[in-house]
């Protein structure tokens, strides 16, 4: 199979035989979600769940986000069970229990996703010449932490609370401040910021969230770029 014959919206099977002839290594669905790649599963209309649909009643493709509908997957579920999603309008959406369930053969990877990860793997390794670093005493704004939006923007969908009150809360996110700037808590409530690494290892450890969807958050946000080396740095450490 070659590149263009990589189907649109391509199944699981299709997808784990492109990769493995673009990789010359073996792939599977685990290894699909433990890379980051999210899959999605067709929904048509369904009068249970009118809110999924935005108001339309034409079906859509449901991303399956939630780390905990993941981890099933992973640990070998002969079906996929969507209990958080986005809707039509890509507005992230928790259902009302049991969720949606449907058959493990309906999952299928779009082809940009796919395309993206294997640039991501053959992305050549950069050695960069020892340098003498700049010394700048200047404190910046933006390395304090980031705002909430900016948090509710890279990780809500990765969690299934509701992320914007639990930012919020007397206790925090964790308890204590919750990842919280402490320098920041001592500002107006608009001015509090986030360590971005704390707040992601908080998630991984309290909520379950994959280490690769923090990853790839980390990879696909700008206002987290600067935060990437500390990001990678304690990654090594924890050796993940």
């Amino acid at each position: 199979m070659t590149q263009r014959e990589l189907p649109y919206r391509a199944t699981t099977q299709e997808t784990c035989q492109w990769l493995d002839e673009q990789t010359g290594t073996p792939w599977s669905l685990v290894r699909l979600l433990e890379s980051g790649l999210i899959p999605s599963v067709w929904l048509d209309y369904s009068p249970d769940y009118p809110e999924l649909f935005a108001g339309g009643e034409a079906g859509f493709y449901a991303p399956v986000i939630f780390a905990g509908d993941t981890q099933r997957l992973i640990a070998g579920s002969d079906d996929v069970v969507i209990s958080f999603t986005k809707d039509a309008d890509k507005i992230a959406l928790a259902l009302k229990p049991p969720g949606i369930c449907r058959p493990l053969y309906t999952l299928r990877f779009f082809r940009w996703d796919v395309e993206k990860l294997l640039k991501q793997l053959n992305k050549p390794v950069i050695v960069e010449a020892d340098a003498t670093p700049v010394q700048d005493d200047a404190p910046k704004e933006s390395q304090l932490g980031i705002s909430k939006e900016q948090v509710i923007s890279a990780f809500a969908a990765l969690v299934k609370i509701d992320l914007d009150k639990a930012l919020t809360a007397a206790t925090g996110l964790f308890g204590d401040e919750g990842a919280r700037v402490k320098s920041s808590t001592k500002k107006a409530k608009s001015k509090i910021v986030w360590n971005p690494v704390t707040l992601a290892l908080g998630l991984n450890d309290a909520y379950k969230v994959p280490m690769p969807y923090l990853k790839r958050a980390f990879n696909s946000h700008a206002f987290l770029r600067e935060w990437r080396d500390n990001w990678e740095a304690t990654l090594d450490l924890l050796g993940e």
